[in-house]
């Protein structure tokens, strides 16, 4: 007997939204017989958490848990609740989401919201409502950018997404655009997804054993508006596509994924760099970014569109003007290649090098499960509330590595590995 299934958009094919579960319990989990899953969906991604939570207990699942968000639910806060209610977030909900992590439970997200929803509302309170919420998550964030456990985040083609994405299109053409673009990047438009995915890892896998082997203590881009040093975190380590939680279950934290990427040193990044994709943020869609680094630090920050959003965010907290991750992914990545703008970073930052702004990974630096938050600061990782991927790679920038007696190695030259 089959589980029935709610009504699924007919521009969405079911076949394909069954291999996303179980690619996501498989590929991105690995979830494992016995262990819990806790997971979130905006409720629009009915049709694909059902799936999941079926393929879940088919692979051995403990227990599911499920919490889902409603967009008209978000929105009547930000036009009735009082103006208290935006320096508030459900600690309660977060201390017990960090105990379920800390008992080993796998984490699942499924995005698919409306990219723009708050785009409408108040900045102000936008920005207070997402800082109280940072405080309140970093107990259960630790756990995740600590790597403590097996952890996912997948998409769903929500039809308010696919709009932002396809404005010109009807509803129904849009959304079968947008699941058409995420089972391409996803890799379930092919026979047979696992293979495929075991394929990618061992591409990625040996473009990061090649960056590890060179141990460059600095990256330098050079391109358009662009020219910036990252010097990278002492004892740090490139990490992409699969790797092994603290809790020995190896698992693909984001699918869709083409990266590559380490942990710069907080304090050792110089110069100037503009970004080459719009950075949606929470409403608000952040163009043109060109900042300045001085010891790490932005000390100039500007954007022709979202510019004072942008200095919300920069401060946000003492890390926040520092970088926590540097990744490298080639102009040609699937998703690049897609020429889409899907709003949402777990498929912009496939599209190209990229940037974060905010708390660094443990995981990325070599025997990271082992070292305390101190040294790992000490080594220069850095320490944030957030953690903001923005793109800064084109088929017009140049990356060099460079070693500690000064020599180059070119890396990637027009956007291509070099």
């Amino acid at each position: 007997m089959t589980l029935h299934q709610p009504a699924t958009s007919p521009a969405i094919d079911p076949v394909k939204l069954d291999k996303l579960a179980e690619v996501a319990i498989r590929v991105g989990l690995n979830l494992q017989p016995g262990q819990d899953l806790f997971l979130t969906a905006p409720i629009a991604a009915l049709p694909l958490v059902r799936r999941i939570a079926e393929h879940a207990y088919k692979a051995g699942a403990g227990l599911v848990t499920p919490i889902f968000s409603d967009e008209e639910i978000t929105l009547a806060r930000y036009r009735f609740a009082p103006d208290e209610s935006f320096d508030r977030a459900a600690g309660w909900l977060h201390e017990g989401v960090a105990k379920a992590f800390a008992n080993n439970t796998a984490r699942l997200a499924v995005v698919g919201d409306n990219p723009m929803l708050l785009s409408g509302e108040d900045a102000a309170k936008v920005g207070r409502a997402s800082k109280a919420n940072s405080i309140a998550y970093r107990p259960a964030l630790e756990k995740i950018t600590g790597f403590d456990i097996n952890w996912n985040i997948l998409a769903f083609p929500s039809a308010s997404w696919a709009r932002q994405v396809f404005p010109d299109d009807a509803e129904e053409i849009a959304v079968a655009k947008l699941a058409d673009a995420i089972f391409a990047a996803s890799r379930v438009d092919l026979d047979d997804p696992i293979a495929a995915w075991t394929a990618h890892n061992a591409a990625l896998r040996s473009r990061r054993e090649w960056l590890n082997g060179q141990r460059f203590q600095a990256l330098r881009f050079r391109g358009p508006g662009t020219d910036l040093t990252v010097g990278l975190a002492d004892g740090h380590e490139w990490q992409g596509g699969s790797s092994t939680a603290k809790n020995g279950v190896t698992c693909n934290a984001n699918i869709p994924t083409e990266e590559v990427f380490t942990t710069p040193h907080a304090r050792r990044v110089q110069g100037h760099v503009s970004s080459t994709k719009p950075l949606s943020y929470q409403g608000t869609l952040i163009d043109n970014i060109s900042v300045r680094f001085e010891d790490g630090r932005i000390v100039e920050a500007k954007a022709t569109r979202g510019e004072e959003v942008l200095n919300k965010v920069l401060d946000t907290d003492d890390g926040s003007r520092r970088l926590g991750e540097v990744a490298l992914v080639p102009h040609s990545s699937p998703i690049s290649k897609s020429g889409l703008l899907f709003f949402n970073t777990l498929f912009d930052e496939n599209a190209a090098c990229h940037i974060a702004l905010g708390q660094c990974y443990s995981k990325c630096f070599i025997d990271g499960a082992k070292l305390t938050p101190e040294q790992i600061a000490e080594q220069g990782g850095n320490k944030s509330f957030i953690h903001i991927d923005w793109m800064i790679g084109s088929d017009q920038v140049d990356i060099d590595g460079l070693h500690a007696d000064g020599t180059a190695v070119p890396v990637f030259r027009k956007g291509e590995w070099a």
